[in-house]
């Protein structure tokens, strides 16, 4: 490391300590005089803007300025303040979120600890939305917080939503009851408020099968299933973005528990349920998926009102079918006449053409299922700049007319489509400097 390096660290270190330093000499101040330091910005001189933008150091960096200040502008409304929803507003807060109305009719109960992102043992029997302000203020004093403690309702929509002139700019969907979930989704596309709803995470214990996508291509969550199955009598078929784990049903994993006679004679049990015969209370959970549903909702609504890219694959984990994308290129080439020719690459690769370049759909029509790789250009050799997702269909279509036929790409494709893979290339073009 040369000297000027070193010079640079030793800067950076000093002026971090004194930072510290300055802050811990204000909170001294403040309580040798009888006062918390204040930090809202909503209330004048009591909270330091300097203050809240120190705080908020790593998300500037992150986001930018331009992207911070529309978090900051964001009016969220989340519904449900359990395992899901209690993470994703607390990220939303800490995130710097100004203004936020939390809803949810329900008390913290000794089961929630495992979940809940801020309730404690002290917490127990008190309202959840309420727990998770006084929390939450401790965290951000200069947050907006509103805690509704009602059950969200048709009837109580529009107070609950628009209410004390609120302008929701977004609205998380952390309801588990399905019929109350599904008028959630309607009120919200109906009244064109962005929405974004929580799939089902219990039974679920893989992170790595977590999804975002929209609500048509959900897969594996029986409550996301079924909520569409209901927006889509109501004419609702896309456009609502689902959080939602493809994690499939295994014997050796946890399943849903048997309802006992006492909780049958409780009433109507499907008003409860995703499937028959279950309710929510008695759902195995994992105490640490609900809290990465909550963050992974966070996390894309902070991206995508702070305008920071983000395309998250769809239908990632296709586990079982990369090996025949695989066999679906090397056919295509022996097709080709192109026998002796070895396919320049290898299986274990596949994922990153499709999930990664490809971001899990074909770039010519944006569907995500029957997928294959093709040669894109026949004059040009086979390679990562050369090969391009395609469904079944196309893939043969694009044998006919281009790689067979000899059509100019021009006049087969728009001038959308081929811009489209040329992006697609561009982008290989940079990850393969990382691979």
């Amino acid at each position: 490391m040369g000297r000027d390096t070193w010079l640079t660290v030793v800067s950076t270190a000093v002026a971090t300590v004194g930072i510290i330093e300055c802050l811990r000499y204000f909170y001294h101040q403040q309580k040798q005089q009888g006062r918390q330091p204040s930090l809202d910005a909503n209330q004048g001189s009591r909270h330091s803007e300097e203050l809240i933008q120190e705080q908020l150091a790593r998300n500037y960096a992150f986001l930018s300025a331009e992207g911070m200040s529309k978090v900051r502008e964001q009016h969220i409304v989340v519904v449900g303040a359990g395992g899901v929803g209690s993470w994703t507003a607390t990220m939303l807060v800490r995130s710097g979120v100004s203004k936020i109305r939390i809803i949810d009719f329900d008390q913290v109960s000794l089961s929630s600890l495992n979940r809940h992102a801020v309730a404690t043992l002290a917490d127990v029997g008190t309202s959840k939305v309420e727990c998770l302000k006084q929390h939450l203020l401790k965290i951000a004093p200069w947050c907006d917080i509103d805690a509704c403690n009602q059950l969200w309702s048709l009837e109580t929509s529009e107070q609950l939503i628009f209410g004390d002139d609120f302008k929701p700019t977004f609205v998380v969907d952390c309801i588990d009851n399905i019929d109350t979930k599904v008028d959630l989704l309607h009120y919200c596309h109906e009244n064109k408020v962005p929405v974004i709803s929580s799939g089902g995470a219990a039974c679920k214990s893989d992170p790595t099968r977590i999804n975002i996508a929209d609500i048509s291509k959900t897969e594996e969550d029986p409550l996301a299933r079924s909520v569409r199955i209901k927006l889509g009598k109501k004419g609702i078929t896309r456009g609502i973005p689902v959080v939602f784990s493809a994690e499939k049903p295994d014997p050796r994993k946890a399943k849903l528990l048997p309802l006992d006679e006492e909780e049958l004679a409780k009433g109507d049990v499907d008003q409860l349920s995703a499937l028959r015969n279950f309710r929510v209370r008695i759902l195995p959970v994992l105490g640490t998926m609900p809290g990465v549903f909550g963050l992974t909702i966070a996390t894309y609504i902070l991206t995508v009102i702070s305008g920071y890219p983000i395309e998250p694959v769809e239908g990632k984990n296709r586990l079982k079918i990369y090996d025949s994308v695989y066999q679906s290129l090397s056919g295509q080439e022996a097709r080709l006449g192109n026998l002796d020719n070895r396919v320049p690459i290898a299986l274990r690769e596949v994922p990153y053409i499709i999930d990664e370049v490809f971001r899990g759909k074909s770039p010519i029509s944006g569907f995500s299922t029957r997928l294959t790789l093709s040669r894109w250009n026949p004059d040009k050799p086979l390679s990562f700049q050369n090969i391009v997702v395609m469904t079944k269909d196309e893939q043969k279509t694009h044998e006919e007319r281009v790689l067979k036929g000899g059509e100019r790409l021009e006049d087969v494709y728009s001038a959308e489509v081929i811009e489209r893979v040329k992006g697609r290339f561009k982008d290989e073009e940079y990850f393969s400097q990382f691979r």
